[in-house]
């Protein structure tokens, strides 16, 4: 018999609406899922169970008022999701994954947070995230976010508990963010939707980096889930550091019901560090595309060394912008230590030195993949590693080399801010060790500001070759 999870995100908020299931039930059916699963997952680094059942009783009340008259509900209304541990919920920790800041509480939302509390979903608490949303795996002081496909293998990060809580039914839905890939390879990885944003899309207060690398994005089960989220969560507020985009003209759900029309799909070729199921799923996938009737050519590559020296110079300078007190410094993980050290070491002169090479080769990309509609690979370039493949405490600057080599493309859509959303299209064969195989991410990156069209494409995809059905083990 299905249960309450097996239902998507929006099935859920139709289910609440037409007064089929109680918010507080559908809450309380998360939280024992999550008391039960989340030690063997470190998805959850807080649970609010307190906050949350009142929030599903304001709910059902909002829902008996709504049918005496009291004006229409909010889309998401008692749907329960998470929100990572690097974005601020008021009157909840908000450690950012370090140790650092164990015991501090966010004073209020973020903007993000507020607009999603508006469409009337359920917090659940914070996911575990990688510390100050540094590293592409989440292992923390705290503990590891793992894969609900194999527990041996890591999330991925920097929401790597945001990812694996959804993948295992920890939640309808998921707040991330993405400034490398932070949003799309835990999605991969886990077997979920990942969308980064086009750049200003999703207000990042009260952050937003110089760069314009991170932001917001939304995780869902289901790309029509994951565009409902973005409605949710799109929003601006004066003084946010990247103009938004064009407003769409519709919802971005609605781009998920339409048919993205006869689009030029340039495929990335493979590169040399490529898994073969990785390269499989990039083959797979444009196959898929022609026979939907896309024109689907080869594309020019992109090397990480066009990057990599400029990346790692915005990304030291970032870690260096959060203010962590000296005598706290000593409670951060040696990734981040180091990137804190090395930014520490740069001239303001090479900061923006960067910074501006960044922009150059944002339009070099940009015009080297003006002549395609959508940009195809494979998200990363393995299956979800095992714990501690990635990260290297003894050599970090080792680890920050390795971390690039995993997912070598993700980082090109921050930087031109065009969005990009990982598929979960392709699955490695079952192992004793991951019964259900692993998920494989496909990604697809659109023009700046065409996240509409995206999810159209996307929603397609989904369509021809779903994924609903596939879970892991916890399931």
């Amino acid at each position: 018999m299905a249960e309450l999870h097996d239902l998507t995100l929006l099935e859920q908020a139709a289910a609440i609406r037409e007064r089929s299931v109680s918010p507080v039930a559908l809450t309380t059916h998360y939280l024992e899922r999550i008391q039960r699963l989340n030690a063997g997952l470190g998805a959850y680094a807080q649970v609010d169970a307190e906050g949350a059942t009142a929030a599903a009783e304001a709910a059902e009340r909002r829902i008996a008022a709504g049918s005496e008259g009291a004006g229409e509900l909010p889309p998401l209304l008692g749907v329960p999701v998470s929100v990572k541990d690097t974005w601020p919920v008021a009157g909840l920790r908000c450690t950012a994954g370090s140790a650092a800041f164990a015991d501090r509480v966010a004073p209020q939302d973020a903007t993000a947070v507020a607009a999603l509390r508006a469409s009337g979903a359920v917090i659940l608490g914070m996911t575990t995230a990688a510390e100050l949303g540094c590293s592409s795996y989440t292992e923390t002081h705290a503990g590891n976010a793992v894969t609900p496909y194999d527990p041996t293998r890591g999330a991925g990060g920097s929401s790597g508990g945001a990812a694996s809580g959804l993948a295992a039914g920890l939640s309808a839905g998921a707040f991330g963010s993405d400034g490398g890939g932070s949003v799309r390879i835990p999605a991969a990885f886990c077997g979920v939707v990942g969308l980064k944003v086009t750049r200003g899309r999703i207000s990042p207060e009260p952050g937003g980096d110089p760069a314009g690398l991170t932001g917001p994005g939304p995780l869902g089960r289901t790309v029509h889930d994951t565009a409902a989220l973005l409605d949710a969560m799109a929003c601006t507020v004066p003084g946010d550091p990247y103009p938004a985009p064009t407003a769409p003209g519709t919802t971005f759900a609605r781009y998920a019901d339409r048919a993205p029309g006869r689009l030029r799909v340039g495929v990335l070729p493979d590169g040399a560090g490529d898994d073969p199921q990785c390269r499989a799923g990039s083959a797979a996938a444009a196959k898929l595309l022609a026979e939907l009737g896309h024109e689907v050519v080869q594309a020019p590559a992109t090397r990480t060394d066009e990057y990599a020296d400029a990346f790692k110079v915005v990304w030291a300078m970032l870690a260096t912008g959060v203010a962590v007190p000296a005598e706290r410094e000593g409670r951060l993980l040696p990734l981040t230590r180091w990137l804190r050290e090395t930014g520490r070491g740069y001239r303001a002169t090479e900061f923006l030195a960067a910074l501006a090479e960044l922009r150059q080769l944002a339009r070099r990309i940009e015009q080297r993949y003006s002549a395609y509609d959508v940009v195809l690979s494979p998200t990363s370039a393995v299956p979800a590693p095992p714990l501690g493949a990635t990260r290297d405490d003894d050599d970090p600057a080792a680890g920050f080399a390795r971390m690039l080599g995993v997912h070598p493309v993700t980082p090109l859509w921050n930087i031109t801010g065009r969005p990009a959303i990982s598929l979960p299209l392709h699955w490695t064969p079952p192992t004793p060790e991951a019964p259900a195989g692993l998920p494989v991410g496909i990604m697809l990156a659109g023009r700046y500001g065409a996240d509409g069209p995206l999810l159209s494409l996307a929603a397609q995809l989904e369509n021809a070759s779903p994924w609903i059905r596939r879970h892991p083990p916890v399931w």
